[in-house]
C-alpha cells in the first residue's frame, strides 16, 4: 500500500480516537494526563494528514522533500495548502498547534487549574491549554483530514 493512504488511515484513526476521548470519557473522568494525551494525539494526526499530502504531491513530482520536518512544514504551507484548500487561519493554527507541543516537550512541568493545562517553561513562562482550544485543534484535525481525504482519494 501507498505510503500517503496508511498515512491517511492513522490519521483517520488517530483523529476519531482523539474526538471519542474528547466528547465521552473526558467530561466523565477529567484527567489532565488524558487531555495531555488528546493534544499531543490530534498534533501526531495532523502531522500524518501532512505527511500524507506532502508524499503525494511528491509522488507526483510537484514537490522536493527534505529530511528536515520544519522545512518540509513550510513547503507544505507554501506550495501544498493552496491546492488543498487549506486557509491562512488553519495553517496559523497547525503553526500554533506544533509550537505549543514543542513548548509542552520542552517544560519542566505542567500543571492543571481549572480545566486548563498550564505549561511551565525552564524560565517560568507559562503556557495554558483549555478543553476549548483543544477542541478548536480537533476541529482544524477534522477538517484538514476532509480536505486531504477529498482531493487524495478522488
Amino acid at each position: 500500500m501507498e505510503k500517503f493512504l496508511e498515512n491517511l488511515q492513522k490519521a483517520e484513526k488517530t483523529i476519531n480516537t482523539c474526538d471519542h476521548i474528547v466528547y465521552v470519557t473526558f467530561p466523565l473522568i477529567k484527567d489532565k494526563n488524558l487531555l495531555l494525551k488528546v493534544f499531543t494525539e490530534t498534533k501526531k494526526g495532523i502531522g500524518y494528514c501532512i505527511n500524507a499530502i506532502l508524499q503525494y504531491e511528491y509522488l507526483y513530482k510537484r514537490i522536493k522533500l527534505f529530511k528536515n520536518p520544519k522545512i518540509n512544514l513550510r513547503t507544505f504551507q507554501e506550495k501544498c495548502s493552496i491546492r488543498y484548500n487549506i486557509t491562512k487561519q488553519e495553517n496559523n493554527l497547525i503553526t500554533n498547534l506544533f509550537n505549543l507541543a514543542e513548548n509542552h516537550k520542552k517544560s519542566s512541568m505542567e500543571f492543571m487549574r481549572n480545566e486548563k493545562i498550564i505549561i511551565l517553561s525552564e524560565n517560568l513562562e507559562t503556557k495554558s491549554i483549555s478543553i476549548e482550544k483543544i477542541k478548536e485543534f480537533l476541529i482544524l484535525a477534522k477538517n484538514i483530514l476532509e480536505k486531504s481525504k477529498n482531493k487524495i482519494l478522488r
